[in-house]
């Protein structure tokens, strides 16, 4: 039986960033952890990695053991939390000592009995595989694999085995009628697990996408009418929630009682990637809308994306309009960068913009920028434009920041410690594409 879905192989790439401890060598490789990665099968490892001494490959979704026959050195293997059935082609692993089988679905005991060529293994672990219930389990593997010391973690007397070779006999034909009639089971079900699978290709073939990208049962199917006036008037008395429809299905998959097989425990998995996969594809962000600091009909907006405190006001004496941002202390200058137009300022920090309508006409070549030393505050002077009419309204600073004086908005410490650098503006190249020195143009720079 076989689940759609996205199959993770063992590849070079995923190997090497496994291999950091052996600066991604491979060929070298004697130890990789290859643990929870979904491997659906056992490739390559045999032929890259020969001189592997331990392999983790735990809970992920391995059906089969195979391809490690090569690994020549290989003393330790970890297949625990998988969906094997049959212990095989392990023949060739000389040097295996230990190998972890727990949860997995051994139900052939029989086939353990191929682990008798690997004369050095010592540990073998099959808790919680279906051969455990078997009667005679511990009697059948203790008397089968003489070379044991421990199994499923409790180490083999010499009395228990001594005791086990006496009763092999019997205990192989007791495994045997239990092996068969577990086989029996196991194929009726994996035929009800290929009905399940085929009724839900069947459902899916009678339903179409709808506009929200769920399923719908289609309208023009050819039951008869009277059903489908009936069902249209269930509908329409109680329609059905989209969202409580999914949490039903979602509930009911998780609660109707199946077998625990290696089908279920891969239709799970394959559940849980889908609903991973829709919550994934929900969280994509849409592209954002540009940026609108100018209106289309020219109308310039106040915008703080920053949300900086500042201080817009007048200095009456010097005929000036002064700006007080209070950018972060800490913050490097080169990441803020300042745009003074005749009518507005615009301060880019980190690429989110602080801009202001200014209330009055101002000279942008004119313009300086400062930063204070002592707490980072960018300070705009921006002398007015000849013939503007003066305006003496002021925005007033926000309650919880301290009023400037109107010596320029910075505190008597920050007057001290300011240092005043006045600064030439600067212009794009028109023919080199660079900014370079000027005074035409509007756009001021922060120093650092």
């Amino acid at each position: 039986m076989k689940f759609k879905g996205k199959s993770v192989s063992v590849t070079e790439d995923l190997i090497r960033r496994r291999a950091e401890h052996n600066e991604c060598e491979i060929f070298s490789l004697e130890e990789v952890s290859l643990h929870q990665q979904d491997i659906e099968r056992i490739e390559h490892l045999d032929r890259w990695c020969k001189e592997l001494r331990i392999l983790y490959l735990q809970n992920n979704l391995i059906p089969r053991i195979e391809n490690v026959g090569r690994l020549k050195k290989l003393e330790y293997l970890n297949l625990a939390l998988n969906n094997i059935e049959v212990i095989e082609n392990l023949e060739g692993c000389e040097s295996l000592q230990k190998l972890d089988l727990t949860v997995n679905f051994v139900g052939r005991l029989s086939s353990v009995e191929s682990l008798r060529h690997n004369i050095h293994l010592r540990e073998l672990f099959l808790v919680g595989n279906p051969c455990t219930q078997f009667e005679g389990y511990r009697q059948f593997v203790v008397a089968a694999l003489p070379q044991l010391k421990s199994l499923d973690g409790t180490e083999i007397s010499r009395s228990e085995r001594i005791r086990a070779s006496q009763g092999l006999e019997e205990a192989r034909r007791c495994v045997a009628e239990q092996e068969q009639e577990y086989l029996r089971r196991r194929a009726e079900e994996k035929e009800e697990a290929r009905r399940k699978e085929a009724g839900v290709e069947e459902e899916k073939k009678e339903r179409k996408p709808g506009f929200d990208g769920r399923w719908y049962t289609d309208i023009n199917n050819t039951a008869p009418e009277s059903e489908k006036n009936k069902e249209n008037q269930e509908l329409n008395e109680n329609p059905k929630n989209p969202e409580e429809d999914e949490e039903q299905r979602e509930h009911e998959f998780w609660h109707t009682p199946c077998s625990f097989t290696p089908e279920s425990r891969l239709e799970a998995h394959r559940h849980l990637e889908e609903k991973r996969r829709a919550k994934e594809k929900g969280k994509e962000k849409k592209p954002k809308a540009p940026r609108t600091l100018i209106t289309a009909d020219g109308r310039v907006l106040n915008i703080n994306e920053p949300k900086l405190d500042f201080c817009l006001t007048e200095d009456e004496e010097n005929n000036t309009i002064i700006l007080d941002l209070e950018v972060y202390r800490h913050m490097d200058t080169s990441l803020i960068d300042v745009d003074v137009q005749p009518s507005y300022a615009r301060v880019s920090i980190k690429g989110k913009i602080f801009q202001v309508v200014l209330p009055a006409e101002v000279k942008p070549d004119s313009s300086t920028a400062q930063r204070s030393q002592t707490t980072g505050h960018l300070l705009l002077t921006m002398p007015r434009a000849e013939g503007e009419i003066k305006v003496t309204k002021t925005v007033p600073r926000p309650p919880r920041v301290r009023q400037n004086r109107r010596s320029g908005g910075l505190s008597e410490d920050d007057q001290r410690t300011l240092r005043y650098l006045n600064l030439s503006t600067r212009s794009r190249s028109e023919h080199h594409g660079h900014f370079c020195s000027t005074t035409s143009s509007r756009n001021v720079s922060v120093p650092h």
